[in-house]
């Protein structure tokens, strides 16, 4: 039984191996140049200079909307909670909400969301 089971390792062994070296041959690149070796940078020719100019306003954007996304998920359990009528969770979610108006109204004092540039 013993000899058995050690049989079958030593095959799927030389099974893998056999795949693996096959593997190997028929994906061998012949023709190794530039711009193949190089990685693909979401379209941009990743050969020509590195720093592009990046719009501060499409930042500001996606910003915000992380942001009131991460809200909007901590908020939506509330709507259940709503039955219980327990007031540490309406009362924490109002601080939640207060804070979040709270920024939004300094950034907005602070002109970050002003979008004539």
């Amino acid at each position: 039984m013993i000899l058995f089971f050690i049989s079958m390792m030593i095959m799927f062994f030389f099974i893998a191996l056999v795949i693996l070296i096959l593997n190997m041959l028929i994906s061998s690149k012949l023709l190794k140049n530039r711009e193949k070796m190089s990685p693909f940078e979401c379209g941009f020719d990743p050969i020509s200079k590195s720093r592009m100019p990046f719009s501060i306003q499409f930042f500001l954007i996606s910003l915000i909307f992380l942001i009131f996304d991460i809200e909007i998920t901590l908020l939506i359990p509330l709507v259940l909670l709503m039955h219980t009528f327990n007031k540490m969770p309406m009362l924490l979610s109002l601080l939640f909400l207060i804070i979040l108006i709270f920024g939004l109204l300094i950034e907005y004092l602070e002109m970050s969301i002003d979008w004539k540039i």
